[in-house]
């Protein structure tokens, strides 16, 4: 990525699957549980600053539980807080010192109703700003997503009113696109402060790792996978 100029990558994902869940967080999550998600999250995660791009924890504060597929409808989590606290949340407690975060858009009731984090003032104030500590650049996940409600205009609003930073669009259709970029308006001064600090990372001098040999590359390959086995 870094060779093509790409310089933030949307991984790694922190999302704790759990029995019964839709599919949709499926085989891109790290494992079931938070010591393992935690410690493979934070090797990606510094293997991209290393190597100098930028990582995007997701989907915070976890998406993990969702009984529905987001792009589809919204999920909406009955687990109680203090579950979600301790399994949910821990893997992006332990990443927040990451300079960006990808929203999720799930509804948790014990927190908020039924309104998704992307949207809630409630969950990214208390949840993902103070219970959680991420002060990086907040970013929502894609407004094109039927788990938000209204046009796009509006669902980008609701989502920079909520606190998130910046609006992420992805169906690439010219005429969303705009009503995206109107209703967002301009970066806060506080977003552009968030966003100055997320590539100071990248001009910190940093060890580059030595480049790994086939053998190396195939050792790692199967002690992950044996680790997923586990997990």
């Amino acid at each position: 990525l870094a060779g093509l100029g790409i310089n933030v990558n949307c991984m790694p994902v922190l999302d704790i699957p759990v029995a019964g869940a839709d599919p949709i967080i499926g085989e891109r999550a790290l494992g079931r549980e938070p010591e393992s998600v935690t410690r493979l999250g934070r090797a990606i995660a510094e293997g991209h600053l290393a190597a100098g791009v930028l990582p995007v924890i997701k989907h915070i504060p976890g998406h993990g539980r969702a009984g529905v597929d987001s792009h589809r409808a919204l999920p909406v989590v009955e687990a109680a807080r203090e579950e979600l606290e301790a399994i949910d949340f821990a893997p992006f407690r332990a990443l927040a010192d990451m300079p960006i975060a990808m929203t999720a858009h799930v509804a948790y009731r014990a927190i908020d109703g039924a309104r998704p984090a992307s949207v809630s003032a409630t969950i990214i104030e208390d949840v993902i700003r103070r219970r959680i500590g991420f002060r990086g650049l907040l970013l929502s996940d894609d407004l094109a997503m039927e788990a938000l409600e209204g046009s796009v205009g509006a669902r980008a609003e609701a989502v920079i009113a909520a606190g998130c930073d910046l609006a992420l669009h992805c169906n690439g259709r010219l005429e969303e696109m705009e009503a995206v970029a109107e209703a967002a308006g301009p970066l806060s001064d506080r977003g552009l402060e968030r966003l100055e600090e997320a590539f100071d990372r990248l001009r910190q001098p940093v060890k580059q790792p030595a480049p790994l040999d086939p053998a190396q590359i195939a050792a790692v390959h199967t002690e992950l996978t044996q680790l997923a086995a586990c997990t």
